[in-house]
């Protein structure tokens, strides 16, 4: 059968910071989110590695039909401005289809453009309105996301496997997390995946506050993946990623959080959450010894 060609073109306005656009696009936490096209539709992330020569491995389920599978490779990436990337579409071990993806982001603190570019090859079948639908569908949610997304940043003088050290050891965390005037009260506490950490914080006039974070996937030095909970096993509130980077010899960490609605991203910012979070960061780093 001759293979089909088309090329598609889709392009979305944000009110969001082009930073936050670029993390929304490329975190394998927040991408699970987004990438959906249908309610009827479940993804699951087999792989998730999101950098160059990395790939991504998911299954789009629906009930009763076949699981379609999505490779995804990383073949460019250039925060906040520009990835490239190849997907591969099969089921049942038939390549539907594979397409070159482009995609490209300008904007500054406030707003972005997310220009979308596809180049497609259908094999076994015409794939071109299907990728039209998902696509369209999949950069919606995307913008849904990005409107309730939170990201705080900061360079930690210090190398990645120290900072990774002080996060993900079940003796330190809780003696550094939280704001300037916050201290941690631990019921229980397991730092892989699967686990969770069930605590307390507790601010400086005294008033606790019941958390409880769930580790979905924990990559070693690279990235943590978690939801958060009104206490223990209490409603999420948000699903939040962090990544570790390594410039010279120090760390860019990165943390962003999607909350539940735009209500609750709205309630957070308006308490200072944004400030409360750098404060974390921070205390973070006098704990490891950099500023």
């Amino acid at each position: 059968m001759s293979s089909r060609f088309a090329t598609l073109t889709f392009e979305r306005k944000l009110q969001v910071p082009v930073a936050t656009l670029w993390h929304v696009w490329t975190d394998p936490v927040a991408r699970q989110i987004w990438a959906p096209p249908a309610p009827s539709v479940t993804v699951e992330f087999l792989e998730a590695d999101t950098r160059v020569g990395g790939r991504e491995v998911s299954l789009c389920k629906v009930e009763g039909e076949p699981d379609i599978r999505v490779e995804v490779g990383w073949l460019h990436l250039a925060g906040p401005a520009r990835s490239v990337n190849y997907e591969v579409v099969s089921c049942d071990g038939q390549t539907l289809s594979a397409a070159l993806v482009s995609a490209d982001m300008v904007g500054d603190a406030d707003t972005s453009t997310l220009v979308v570019t596809v180049q497609l090859s259908s094999l076994a079948q015409d794939m071109e309105a299907g990728y039209r639908q998902g696509f369209d569908a999949g950069i919606g949610n995307l913008a849904g996301v990005a409107a309730r997304t939170m990201v705080l940043e900061r360079v930690i003088k210090a190398p990645v496997a120290v900072v990774w050290g002080a996060w993900m050891n079940a003796e330190t965390l809780p003696q550094w997390w939280g704001p300037d005037g916050f201290s941690c009260r631990t019921s229980r506490i397991d730092l892989r995946e699967g686990g969770d950490w069930v605590f307390d914080m507790i601010g400086p006039d005294g008033t606790v506050y019941p958390n409880h974070h769930r580790y979905a996937r924990i990559v070693p030095e690279q990235r943590i993946g978690y939801t958060l909970h009104w206490g223990e096993n209490g409603p999420k509130h948000a699903d939040a990623f962090v990544t570790f980077q390594e410039i010279g010899g120090h760390t860019r960490l990165t943390l962003s959080m999607v909350l539940a609605t735009v209500e609750e991203y709205e309630a957070a910012k308006g308490f200072g959450a944004v400030e409360l979070g750098l404060q974390t960061l921070g205390k973070l780093a006098a704990f490891v010894g950099g500023p």
